[in-house]
């Protein structure tokens, strides 16, 4: 084998080639802005690993750049082809030279500029303070037919009268504006780093038909939408707003937060003085994924973890299906004693629930 050059020039050269490089071996992914999203680092289609296609040559938001949420995997594009190539790094090296020796392809049809990185926290701010208390509105009437009214006072929900809509590549279309509600995303200290909105249906029963009605602005990595509890030692950390909220009217007592998707469970920044985590996690394969990161890291740090399973889905659903009563008979073996016999509301009255 010829002699090649240093892995750290290889790697950078690759990022100077980004787009194409993903076009290649990332080929069941798409491009959304400044990012390449893809499923995994194997090339599975879906939209959890991330790849900057813009930004600086070194230091902090390189282009080239990865990070899979589902996971908290992340490195460079050498590390792709190595990944996929069962870590053989010499052979990674030689099919990344060799890639990189190919002539460029011609550029594809309507191959427009990419719009250049730019800190989206500010614009989630400014879309909050359009925002304006739940009560009368149809995002009360949302949470209601979900069985979590008991959150329209919450100070991390807000509703939009006409939020816009924009589609995406993958779904073409016009702009459209729809009632949304609005879910605060904060770190630890309180500071606002993003915003999740949810399209909603004009009477609120539901959704608006869009093909993605979920959507966040600004930085939600490591933070999440905080529910209040007057205990300070325990929390429960889970995906959705709906899933932790439905959690939330059983455990009042317990601060909840939402991390409004299975990756972003598992890169949760945790707050200091945690004796108990309570992860409710959704039924599936990417919950169980992110789940099982999140448990690793908080037991590094000394946290007892406990997973919530729910008995479909998630557990909203387990919520409008079963009603609060089974739904605290199906959690209260999954929990602690001392906690159970502490937090759980057993009935509508408010009673704790039995050991």
């Amino acid at each position: 084998m010829p002699t090649l050059p240093p892995a750290s020039d290889i790697a950078a050269q690759l990022a100077n080639n980004v787009e194409w490089f993903c076009r290649r071996y990332l080929s069941n992914g798409y491009r959304s802005g400044r990012y390449w999203c893809v499923g995994d680092v194997y090339n599975t289609e879906g939209g959890s690993l991330y790849v900057r296609l813009t930004g600086p040559a070194s230091g902090k938001g390189r282009r080239g750049k990865w990070q899979d949420a589902a996971t908290g995997e992340h490195g460079d594009l050498l590390d792709v082809i190595r990944l996929q190539r069962g870590e053989d790094w010499r052979d990674a090296l030689a099919e990344a030279w060799a890639f990189l020796s190919l002539p460029e392809p011609p550029a594809p049809e309507r191959r427009e500029a990419l719009p250049p990185a730019r800190d989206t926290t500010e614009s989630a701010r400014r879309m909050l303070r359009y925002g304006r208390p739940l009560a009368g509105t149809p995002a009360e009437a949302y949470l209601r037919s979900r069985g979590i009214e008991h959150a329209a006072s919450f100070a991390a929900l807000r509703f939009h009268p006409r939020c816009l809509y924009r589609p995406s590549r993958k779904h073409p279309g016009p702009d459209t504006w729809h009632p949304a509600l609005l879910a605060t995303v904060t770190d630890l200290d309180g500071s606002v780093t993003a915003v999740g909105r949810t399209w909603l249906a004009p009477d609120g029963r539901g959704k608006a038909e869009l093909p993605k009605p979920r959507r966040v602005l600004g930085n939600l990595l490591g933070h999440g939408v905080r529910f209040p509890g007057t205990v300070s030692d325990v929390m429960v950390a889970g995906e959705g707003v709906e899933s932790v909220l439905s959690v939330h009217r059983l455990m009042p007592s317990i601060p909840h937060v939402a991390a409004l998707s299975a990756g972003h469970l598992g890169a949760l920044i945790l707050p200091g003085g945690l004796r108990q985590l309570y992860i409710a996690r959704d039924a599936d394969e990417a919950g169980e994924r992110g789940a099982w990161t999140l448990r690793q890291r908080a037991e590094a740090q000394g946290i007892l973890v406990s997973d919530l399973v729910p008995r479909e889905d998630d557990f909203n659903r387990d919520l409008c299906h079963l009603g609060p009563r089974d739904l605290a008979l199906h959690l209260a073996p999954q929990l602690d004693p001392n906690d159970a016999v502490a937090h759980l509301l057993f009935d509508e009255g408010g009673e704790a629930a039995a050991a």
